[in-house]
């Protein structure tokens, strides 16, 4: 099966330094050769070794009011750009800590494959910020989805269940183990939290920052909506303050030596 890496980048959340750190984090990380192709609005900064594709049309607007990040929608056309057979698609503000080869010899190429949504373990629901396909498979996907964009984001709040629940011939999950969740999987309970920085669990080959937390949070130990981290009491203090007085312990985290490690260029 060949090598082909995809992202999306669109609006000005994450630009050129994420994809490029993306890029660099495949790199180290596969065994060549493989391909690394970015779906964007602007190439301005991104570099060289990234194959660019302007964004494929959505197919219906985007929703006005859902969860989820239905602009990977455009992806499910019957082209993408030059590429056919098995991309895997790749969020761009993931950290990559272990070998991707096994995400290409996993299943068969005609499958499509999520990763585990850890966040709701009991419902089989997949997460698609590590997920292959086929190019050109989801072409009924994106059929239903453009038939009322916002009635389908009602029902599925998360373009990922939707995925799950509608995908062609069913959906396959990579072994649990592999993607792993920050904040669910990585940060320690508490109180080792306060004490003990976030780690890798075993075998675990990319870490998925879902919600507001994202790497540089990570590196500096703080909330997201924070500007710094702060010790353990003046953090206490301020999340007695907002009105989250669990969330003040559960919350914390210490700066975290593995993604500085491995998010970089």
């Amino acid at each position: 099966m060949k090598k082909q890496i995809i992202c999306i980048n669109w609006g000005t959340k994450y630009g050129a330094p994420y994809i490029n750190r993306l890029y660099a984090m495949v790199a180290r990380n596969i065994t060549p050769p493989f391909s690394f192709t970015c779906f964007t609005e602007t190439r301005e900064g991104i570099r060289p070794e990234v194959r660019c594709f302007d964004l494929p049309p959505m197919p219906g607007k985007i929703p006005e009011v859902s969860k989820g990040q239905w602009r990977k929608s455009c992806l499910w056309g019957p082209e993408l750009g030059d590429l056919e057979g098995p991309v895997l698609f790749i969020d761009l503000d993931v950290v990559i800590t272990g070998s991707l080869d096994v995400f290409f010899e996993h299943g068969a190429p005609e499958d499509t494959v999520l990763a585990w949504n850890i966040a709701r373990p009991l419902q089989r629901l997949g997460q698609t910020s590590v997920y292959r396909f086929p190019v050109g498979k989801l072409v009924p996907l994106q059929t239903l989805y453009a038939s009322d964009p916002e009635g389908i984001a009602a029902e599925y709040s998360f373009e990922q269940h939707f995925v799950t629940r509608n995908a062609p011939g069913g959906i396959k999950l990579w072994p649990r183990r592999w993607v792993r969740h920050f904040r669910i999987e990585c940060i320690p309970i508490f109180p080792l939290n306060f004490f003990r920085q976030p780690s890798v669990p075993r075998d675990g080959r990319i870490v998925i920052f879902a919600g507001s937390l994202n790497p540089p949070d990570a590196i500096a130990g703080r909330i997201s909506s924070w500007s710094e981290h702060l010790p353990p009491r003046a953090h206490l203090r301020k999340m007695w303050r907002s009105r989250a007085p669990l969330a003040a312990y559960r919350r914390y985290l210490l700066p975290t030596r593995f993604v500085e490690e491995a998010w970089r260029e």
